[in-house]
């Protein structure tokens, strides 16, 4: 992306705006412990800050080059490599899932009661790829919303994907874990409603299923390398562990507490279960970089990894009838508000301003849960990446304050 002297647009002194912002309402008074702002348009870097301290135990300032746990924006990755092998031909998109995992024509669907006691029926239609993607499968996170404070709609389900040993951790494989998942009810009908859910883990796992390749290496080949993202990966090697962050959470009294040190965390190690549902980490360099490629289309410095169609395809609402998520979602755990707002494939988007109460329309988005937050705007060609290390994702609306702050900030 080009490095340029001009502002493309934007006003410098109104984009100081949210460095005095960020400092004044969240590093000064310690509610995070530091974050890194990327804004550019028309592929030009227009504010660019690293703010407060990486590691508030070892007193080490934010740095440039810092990496982060990405979390949950893992998944457009993995939607957009998913989508790579839609354009080779090897599905469509309302195929079903057990067109490449037999074992998913069993599933039904949960009307009533737990365990021995649990009635349910056939699906009216199989989960399809389209589905995995949207997050309208019918797909749960079981209970592992409840480690992050999320309350419990389902505990029936919950208990099934327990007693299913479905996880994303070491002694799992994407196989394994697709496995796990045919045995467990759906909590509705495949397209009737949309829910947050382990559906983007499925997309990597078809990834490694159609295209014959390991998740991991099919990324690396496919996506970081061509657009230099040399820092994203699922794991932190030896010779780049000084550079990741530490990340906190709130305790009781509003403070933040460590949640998980970069000198013992389970990121130092290469995973067994590579999660395309939130497993990666990456850098802000990275993410604008990945950001820029959507925004232009598909493209970035020569590397075509999607055509502008098809990502134009992905960036529409796919929900039921054109809904919004207020009509659509069940539970509240995710990472965007639902008024005036639409889910594509792999991405939020913005459908009407005036319900969703701020700018950015045609915008698409995610976020990851350490508050992480990203989004695209194409009528402005606007990228811009927020990156800090603060569990639970909705403790503060970032993304709100930013995006009041930005828009503000163009001129022309």
């Amino acid at each position: 992306m080009e490095h340029a002297p001009d502002s493309g647009g934007l006003s410098i002194a109104r984009l100081e705006r949210v460095t005095d912002h960020l400092e004044r309402n969240y590093i000064t008074p310690g509610k995070i412990s530091g974050c890194q702002v990327a804004i550019s348009r028309r592929g030009r870097l227009a504010y660019f800050r690293s703010m407060g301290l990486m590691d508030r135990e070892k007193n080490r300032k934010m740095a440039d080059d810092a990496i982060f746990r990405i979390y949950s924006m893992s998944k457009p990755i993995t939607s957009v490599a998913l989508m790579m092998l839609f354009e080779r031909g090897y599905f469509q998109l309302n195929d079903p899932v057990s067109r490449f995992f037999p074992s998913w024509k069993q599933q039904r669907v949960w009307l009533s009661g737990s365990g021995s006691n649990m009635v349910t029926e056939p699906p009216r239609r199989a989960p399809s790829i389209r589905d995995m993607l949207c997050h309208t499968g019918g797909l749960t996170y079981g209970a592992a919303l409840v480690s992050l404070g999320s309350p419990s709609i389902t505990p029936e389900l919950d208990e099934a994907y327990l007693e299913a040993g479905v996880r994303r951790n070491d002694g799992e494989t994407l196989s394994s874990f697709m496995e796990k998942l045919a045995h467990v009810p759906l909590l509705y009908h495949p397209g009737e409603r949309w829910m947050y859910s382990y559906a983007t883990d499925v997309c990597g796992a078809l990834v490694e299923r159609i295209s014959g390749q390991r998740f991991d290496r099919f990324l690396t080949q496919e996506i970081f390398e061509p657009l230099g993202m040399k820092d994203t990966a699922f794991f932190v090697p030896p010779e780049k562990a000084a550079r990741l962050c530490a990340n906190y959470s709130r305790a009781p009294d509003k403070s933040l507490q460590l949640f998980d040190s970069p000198e013992t965390s389970g990121y130092l190690k290469e995973p067994i279960f590579f999660s395309g549902g939130g497993g990666m980490v990456s850098t802000t360099a990275d993410y604008l970089r990945f950001c820029e490629m959507l925004r232009r289309g598909g493209e970035l410095d020569g590397a075509r990894i999607l055509g502008p169609r098809t990502l134009s395809l992905m960036h529409r609402n796919h929900l039921k009838d054109g809904q919004e998520l207020t009509k659509m979602a069940v539970g509240g755990f995710t990472e965007t508000t639902y008024d005036g707002v639409g889910f594509g494939l792999g991405f939020a988007s913005t459908l009407d301003e005036v319900r969703n109460g701020g700018i950015g329309r045609g915008d698409f988005y995610w976020g990851g849960a350490a508050s992480t937050i990203f989004w695209v705007d194409p009528e402005e060609e606007l990228s811009v990446v927020f990156m800090t290390q603060l569990m639970p994702s909705g403790t503060f609306n970032f993304r709100g304050q930013l995006k009041s702050l930005i828009y503000a900030s163009i001129v022309d």
